[in-house]
């Protein structure tokens, strides 16, 4: 099965210009490879208050997203110190 990526409004006013270009494209190869495919087997589960997310690895930087029926939503795309403060006022 493919998934259909969609975006959360803030990771392209405010995440992805705050990124580095070469982790831009990490980030974007990333995703485009990982989540259409097998997204459950790629990342792992957030615990706690953010149960029910998961969180992808490229570098120091966290690719937050939601695993839908037939969708990924990504929630934010940051550096791993600041990423989850964040994603609490997203969701």
């Amino acid at each position: 099965m493919r998934y259909r990526l969609l975006y959360h409004p803030a990771v392209a006013t405010d995440d992805l210009p705050r990124i580095p270009r070469n982790v831009q494209d990490r980030s974007r190869r990333a995703i485009e490879r990982r989540l259409t495919q097998t997204p459950e087997l790629c990342g792992e589960p957030l615990r706690g208050t953010l149960r029910g997310y998961w969180k992808l690895r490229v570098g120091d930087y966290r690719v937050i997203y939601k695993i839908g029926r037939e969708t990924v939503l990504i929630l934010a795309i940051k550096h791993r110190s600041t990423v989850y403060e964040s994603l609490r006022k997203r969701t």
